[in-house]
């Protein structure tokens, strides 16, 4: 890379908690970022689910360099163990510190491509002397283009949520139903938005902590004076075990454990069937309108009047196209990360730390980080994206010991054991209430489905 290239920004696409840190990092380095968000203000992901309750307390979302840039101004970080919703991270951590980045943060900036100066793909000859070419285009429309020196693609997996399909692809009929299906855990404080919500079944795909948040929404309502008749179908891929809702009190973080427990709750106390082994194949209408969801084992479970996906999000790869990533290909995430965070591989949830050596691609000096280096893998936590950002600063530096240095650990999840995305038939015989499948993966609780030639 040559002199006048060293002289340019480093790119950071997204304003959210791991771009923003990214940013942080850089200038404690002595470095310049250019932050490009796609929305009017920082943390626009962040606020599309302000009314949520993070899982981990304010102590562990305040990125260090991010903190030390706040000081000067007076910021005061709030009580280090207390749980912010999403509106307060983004209104009392990021808008602040994007405020303390300045010009350093261009807003209304969507990122459309990505590319070395002068050389697509293809091309080998001097490529790496080259600095990056950022296209983007701003509110209104214009195309722009800003030069970099290094690029962190920061812009997570919001935008991207996965379908209901258990083939990866939307169902039969999921498209043409959009307005009854949401992709977002609902906010039930909103009037309009709790209206469509109560004395109605609704059916929740997911098994993760999105899912065990809207269940235990949902149970709440159906408690509540005007939710009378509120009820949950639970849709699972896999069947019951003993990590189906998390690691309970042994969640070495307290908050998550407790969303396992709320949804096991609203299983327990009536308010929501878990049918097990169900993997969505089609959407129909009954005769007044409401959704049948259908299996791909021809199962036809009860009419609902609302469906909430909750399936995961997979990052958008399309505008790093011109890019050399080295990317798993199941995963869709770095070739060395992969290893550490593949649900068909990792029995336990937690991963452990990492920075720029597994998030390295053949393209040098580009990185994807946050939630986005996740690919379509689950379970990331924001520290873990300080830790990479933190990493990949100091390598920028020159501060290789400090790049290749862990200085996190994580929190156990307290979830060992099972069969990884797909139940294994010997794993169901098993019954010893641990991390394997205890349960078949045909069991319904709570309730049977309708009557269907596939029963």
């Amino acid at each position: 890379m040559s002199e006048t290239t060293t002289e340019l920004p480093v790119v950071v696409i997204g304003a959210g908690p791991v771009g923003l840190a990214a940013a942080a990092h850089l200038v404690d380095r002595g470095l310049e970022p250019l932050v490009l968000e796609a929305g009017p203000v920082a943390g626009a992901a962040v606020r599309e689910w302000a009314h949520v309750r993070l899982f981990s307390r304010w102590g562990e979302v305040v990125d260090p360099a991010a903190e030390k840039l706040l000081a000067p101004t007076g910021w005061t970080k709030p009580a280090e163990a207390t749980y912010p919703s999403g509106g307060d991270w983004a209104d009392l951590y990021l808008q602040p510190l994007a405020d303390v980045l300045g010009e350093q943060v261009r807003y209304d900036a969507h990122v459309t491509g990505v590319s070395r100066t002068g050389r697509d793909r293809v091309v080998d000859a001097d490529r790496e002397a080259q600095p990056f070419l950022v296209h983007y285009e701003s509110a209104d429309g214009r195309e722009q283009r800003v030069l970099a020196r290094a690029v962190i693609d920061a812009s997570g997996t919001w935008s991207t949520p996965s379908p209901a399909g258990g083939s990866g692809l939307p169902a039969v009929g999921e498209k043409a139903l959009t307005d009854r299906i949401t992709y977002r855990i609902p906010d039930l404080k909103d009037p309009a938005v709790r209206a469509r919500y109560a004395g109605k079944r609704t059916a929740v795909i997911g098994s993760g902590a999105s899912a065990f948040t809207a269940l235990a929404y949902l149970a709440d309502l159906a408690k509540s004076a005007d939710g009378t008749g509120t009820h949950a179908t639970w849709l699972l891929r896999r069947g019951i075990s003993g990590s189906t809702f998390g690691g309970g009190e042994a969640d070495q973080l307290p908050a998550r454990g407790a969303l396992g427990l709320a949804a096991k709750a609203a299983v327990d106390g009536g308010y929501a069937d878990a049918v097990t082994g169900f993997r969505t194949d089609a959407f129909e209408r009954d005769g007044e309108g409401r959704m049948v969801l259908v299996g791909e084992d021809g199962r036809r479970l009860e009419p609902v009047d609302e469906v909430i996906v909750l399936t995961g999000f997979r990052p958008d790869l399309g505008f790093l196209d011109e890019l050399r990533l080295g990317l798993d290909e199941r995963l869709q995430a770095p070739v060395e990360l992969a290893p550490l965070i593949d649900p068909n591989q990792q029995s336990c949830g937690t991963v452990y730390p990492h920075g720029v050596n597994e998030l390295s691609h053949p393209e040098k000096d580009v990185y994807l980080v946050g939630m986005k280096s996740y690919g379509r893998a689950p379970t990331f936590l924001a520290m873990t994206g300080y830790e990479q950002v933190r990493s990949i600063a100091a390598a920028f530096a020159g501060d290789r010991g400090a790049a290749e240095r862990v200085e996190l650990t994580l929190p156990e999840t307290g979830v060992c054991g099972g069969a990884g995305l797909f139940d294994e038939p010997e794993a169901s015989e098993q019954n010893d209430g641990g991390g394997c499948c205890a349960a078949p993966a045909t069991l319904t609780i709570g309730a049977a489905p309708a009557a269907s030639g596939g029963c």
